[in-house]
């Protein structure tokens, strides 16, 4: 019975997370550990990023600083948000996690504290993202990527794999 009474309150939670219109209610923790409203993101062009620093494919901090700095005089931003539940990838806390993007890629973008994307622990940000892609899955890896609008709703997600030049050019025409 207990199960059951649970497995209904998470139905119900994700029912009523994947019923918002935007990603503007959510509130996440910052790479200060306080809670802040994406609210403040309202009107921008978004790349929420799931990462790690011990990922094959960490190199992509390269890619998404030179996205970053090319658009985000547009109005375009990324918000990262570090993970550790892909074969432990992202160790140590979210300040030695910020030094090491700092010091090998350079990264400006906000960093935000570490997150889990998939299971009972996942952040309610990214139950909402996962149900209004078109790709509905789980998260299956590091550096999967959501384009937001600047109204908040979810353009286009990207696989890990994906080429960074696709990423960049819906970024350019999202932008337009």
């Amino acid at each position: 019975m207990r199960k059951l009474i649970t497995a209904i309150m998470l139905i119900m939670a994700v029912t009523a997370v994947s019923a918002q219109e935007n990603i503007y209610s959510f509130k996440v923790k910052n790479d200060q550990g306080k809670e802040v409203s994406l609210e403040q993101y309202k009107g921008k062009l978004l790349l929420i990023v799931n990462t790690a620093t011990r990922c094959g494919f960490t190199p992509q901090y390269k890619d998404l600083e030179d996205i970053y700095e090319k658009f985000n005089e547009e109005g375009f931003e990324i918000l990262d948000f570090p993970c550790n539940q892909f074969g432990q990838q992202a160790p140590g806390t979210i300040a030695e996690i910020k030094e090491f993007c700092s010091a090998n890629y350079h990264v400006k973008f906000t960093q935000f504290d570490k997150i889990e994307v998939n299971g009972d622990n996942e952040i309610p940000l990214y139950t909402w993202l996962k149900a209004n892609a078109e790709n509905k899955n789980n998260i299956r890896w590091n550096f999967t990527k959501f384009l937001i609008s600047p109204d908040g709703k979810v353009l286009k997600r990207f696989e890990p794999g994906d080429k960074m030049t696709d990423v960049e050019a819906a970024v350019k025409e999202a932008l337009k």
